[in-house]
């Protein structure tokens, strides 16, 4: 496939699972209906960004994997004929819960999945209290329409992530991603942290001769044990091999974002480029070790 027209899902959403799954529904709808064959969704996007607190109760809305919503965006991608990435709170057994990807085949199949390997915790970002790291290592998964690196959000900031994905044969980098702003931070520091963000992903991009996409939430969260809340900033984007911007989505609005990738491109640039080949695999031992000193 040369060029592969994909549908970024960005929205805010509310403690209402129907209605996040209708905001999303109504994305792919609208990215089929404007030629799209794949549509991607943001990270946990069925729920509100729960983590903000450690609360055992939350716990009742993981799911099972076949479970609600993968009935839902089975049904839907079929329906529509698109790919589709969803993501979800997945229960995997009694007290095993993880942070979970599901690629779903325009028939309808689940065609693989991918657990959230780098757990944070972080003020506001309480991860590492639900979810246990994925098992499944970093390997893309074969669709109809690519094989697809697919990662989760704190999972962007790794380069090594990335690397072992584009190594896996992935031909196209996705990050669903659930990020904001704390409220309180000034405008300077909101800054710093959105454009690293962005760079750090365009880097895994340039490095890999690779297209990226991240699909972020938007909107004001508000905390529900009394602190700041989260400002997700939005800003859902897609770049190529060489980290140049094909799309991007305002910091505070619900869009669907439509992109066309280039996939030949990657041969392209790799050929001028071919870090791959250049790669001193002989001395890079002592990235298995924590730190060096």
């Amino acid at each position: 496939m040369k060029k592969l027209r994909v549908g970024l899902i960005q929205h805010s959403c509310v403690a209402d699972r129907a209605l996040n799954i209708a905001k999303s529904t109504e994305g792919i709808r609208e990215a089929v209906g404007k030629g799209a064959r794949l549509a991607a969704l943001q990270e946990l996007h069925t729920s509100l960004y729960f983590c903000q607190e450690e609360n055992v109760s939350n716990f009742d809305m993981a799911e099972p994997i076949p479970g609600p919503s993968t009935d839902a965006f089975s049904s839907l991608a079929k329906e529509m004929d698109i790919v589709i990435i969803t993501s979800l709170f997945e229960r995997r057994s009694a007290g095993l819960y993880h942070n979970t990807s599901v690629i779903i085949e325009h028939d309808g199949s689940i065609a693989g999945i991918y657990r959230k390997m780098h757990i944070p915790d972080d003020p506001a970002y309480y991860e590492k209290f639900y979810f246990t790291p994925g098992d499944l290592g970093f390997n893309p998964v074969e669709t109809s329409v690519g094989t697809l690196g697919v990662m989760i959000c704190w999972d962007q900031w790794y380069p090594e992530a990335a690397r072992l994905m584009a190594m896996a044969g992935a031909e196209l980098l996705i990050y669903p991603t659930a990020i904001g702003w704390d409220p309180d931070d000034t405008a300077e520091e909101q800054q710093r942290q959105r454009d690293a963000w962005i760079t750090v992903q365009r880097a895994h991009a340039i490095a890999n001769g690779l297209s990226s996409v991240s699909i972020n939430r938007v909107g004001f969260e508000k905390s529900p044990v009394g602190t700041g809340g989260q400002v997700f900033w939005g800003s859902s984007f897609a770049v190529g091999p060489q980290g140049e911007f094909l799309a991007q989505a305002s910091h505070d609005r619900e869009e669907t974002v439509i992109v066309d990738i280039e996939m030949q491109r990657t041969e392209e640039v790799r050929r001028n480029w071919p870090f791959l080949r250049d790669r001193r695999i002989d001395a890079y031992s002592d990235l298995t070790k924590r730190f060096l000193m």
